[in-house]
């Protein structure tokens, strides 16, 4: 895929979509910790019916380590996973009072040592709490990159990740990584991605396969 091509899908997707942002509901840096955590395997709708309580409640990492564990588990239980996240609340808010000073760290190497935080929730954080260009790749984007050629197949999220770094301009990771997440969540879906009336259609490899059996299907039934 050159240069061209890949202008062409940005500029696509950033038609479809000029207004594409996070939307996981956060007021500061260590909200949107919390929330990136708790949307692991989890739908972001979910995740903000759940925060809107919990961020009343809970302010700062001391209100969460204040409350026996199976408090907070309760807090969060239609979030899946619930148990094994309201430990990694708890002592990843340990690790922000004892080692910084309370504040969510602005550091990617230092966001990644923390509990229940991985890599994609680590550029989730720098990108959008700091401004800092990263390009996080949740399920919406490997399969979107997959299907328009922007990587490979079989390759693993960290591979996703590098070629979407070398391939988009820096300046625009952030909204590329918006773009193409409001383009799968509510475009390319994962089960019925709407391919008859996608502008890119001419370079999705996937769209082209999908078509092409629709079209052998209603030949069958003609």
């Amino acid at each position: 895929m050159n240069a061209a091509e890949v202008r062409h899908i940005l500029d696509c997707i950033a038609a479809m979509f000029p207004d594409a942002h996070c939307e996981l509901n956060h007021s500061n840096a260590f909200e949107l910790t919390i929330a990136v955590l708790l949307s692991a395997q989890c739908t972001d709708a979910t995740v903000n019916k759940v925060t809107a309580d919990l961020f009343r409640k809970y302010k700062t990492p001391e209100d969460y380590v204040s409350v026996p564990l199976e408090e907070l588990e309760q807090d969060i239980r239609r979030i899946g996973l619930f148990r094994s996240k309201a430990k990694h609340i708890q002592n990843l808010c340990r690790i922000l009072i004892e080692q910084y000073g309370g504040e969510v760290p602005s550091e990617h190497d230092k966001l990644v040592e923390l509990p229940g935080v991985g890599r994609k929730t680590a550029n989730v954080v720098v990108s959008n709490a700091f401004g800092i260009p990263a390009i996080a790749v949740d399920t919406h984007v490997e399969r979107v990159s997959k299907r328009l050629g922007l990587a490979n197949w079989k390759d693993s999220v960290l591979e996703v990740e590098k070629k979407l770094m070398k391939r988009v301009p820096k300046e625009e990771w952030t909204q590329t990584h918006h773009r193409l997440i409001f383009f799968g969540r509510y475009h390319c879906k994962a089960q019925n991605p709407n391919c008859q009336v996608c502008p890119l259609l001419d370079v999705c490899r996937e769209g082209k396969k999908r078509m092409k059996r629709s079209q052998v299907s209603k030949n069958r039934e003609q």
